[in-house]
């Protein structure tokens, strides 16, 4: 669903950057129609129902707030306008555009009806785990959505379709990524609220070489109190704005993480040589019910040069990588893994 947008300014300048910017980089999201003349704004509102409207001093006092789902207005830095019109909430007009249309859609987000209906069939939904802790599974999630992030940007430059959802219990996203951004907290709160949690994704997540992204919750219990069906309809909502989508999971197998299983088009084991991790490998084939359904999706990766296991049908051998910035293994891994679905060893 498309946001019908209506920009009301005298500033015809700045109507037009903003149409063309919005125009360009959220025309998905947005439908945008500006309006520069306060003698024609009541008209412009009769004709069509807008669910947001951007307004400056000479058109917040017109306003219909019936008749518009989200008013707010553009505020100008020390303008002094008594703001009369009850429910009309500002936002700074001189920012970037980027920045105003992600909270547009956070505040929309929050009056706007969620539906969890998408065709996950659509997306490939790849889920990364691992029995034991220390294997590299997240770099391992990470030089996978740089793979996929560097096919796709070959072809459609600039793209944003590879989406990396990180689900452990304690995130290691800051370890990979910038840490300034919006919690993914703001996404939980709204599973619950009948909100539009697919919204708030457009409107709170980053993007960093290619790789859409969330920032880490406000606490461990945000992660820890999700129910299957939060997590299933969280999936539907990131499913349903990428084309690619990779979820890193915590070394746990709880319920969620089974419905995570269920759901994955294709799910990587991630391995290495100790005996811990293989001891635990072999836990989960042979004492965990859910492994003899979900093994025809399931690919090894057998990290730090783990020995070739001829039990495994589906394996991707990779180096141990001498330590060095986080950045440069993920990309070296990036490497190995690129070429093994060249080899269609990762094309289940």
């Amino acid at each position: 669903m498309k946001i019908a947008l209506l920009v009301a300014t005298v500033d015809t300048i700045y109507s037009k950057l903003f149409s063309d910017y919005i125009s360009e980089n959220y025309h998905d999201d947005f439908d945008v129609v500006v309006c520069s003349e306060p003698e024609v704004f009541r008209e412009t509102v009769s004709k069509r129902k807008y669910n947001v409207a951007l307004m400056d001093n000479k058109f917040v006092d017109q306003a219909d707030i019936g008749d518009i789902h989200l008013p707010l207005y553009l505020e100008m830095e020390n303008e002094a306008v008594s703001i009369v019109s009850a429910g009309i909430n500002k936002i700074k007009k001189y920012q970037r555009i980027s920045k105003i249309a992600s909270t547009v859609l956070e505040m929309y987000s929050k009056i706007s009806k969620n539906k969890y209906g998408v065709d996950e069939n659509k997306t490939n939904i790849t889920a990364v785990w691992s029995p034991a802790g220390g294997t590299g599974k997240t770099t391992v999630a990470l030089a996978y959505a740089m793979t996929k992030a560097n096919k796709i940007n070959d072809l459609k430059p600039d793209t944003k379709e590879v989406f990396y959802l990180n689900l452990e219990n304690f995130s290691s996203v800051p370890v990979y990524f910038p840490g300034s951004g919006k919690s993914i907290s703001r996404v939980f709160e709204l599973l619950d609220n009948n909100g539009d949690v697919t919204m708030m994704i457009k409107g709170i997540s980053c993007l960093e070489n290619g790789i859409t992204y969330l920032n880490i919750p406000d606490n461990y219990d945000d992660i820890n109190i999700l129910t299957e069906e939060d997590i299933s309809n969280l999936i539907k909502s990131c499913a349903e704005i990428t084309k690619e989508l990779i979820i890193d999971l915590s070394s746990n197998c709880s319920l969620c993480t089974k419905k995570i299983f269920e759901t994955a088009s294709k799910i990587m084991i991630v391995t290495d040589a100790t005996d811990t991790a293989g001891i635990k490998l072999e836990q989960f084939k042979t004492q965990n019910g859910i492994y003899k359904n979900i093994k025809e999706k399931i690919i090894f990766i057998n990290n730090k040069e783990t020995k070739e296991n001829e039990s495994f049908e589906d394996n991707v051998f990779l180096p141990l990588v001498l330590p060095c910035e986080t950045k440069e293994v993920i990309k070296k891994l990036s490497g190995y893994l690129r070429k093994a679905e060249m080899e269609r060893v990762l094309t289940k």
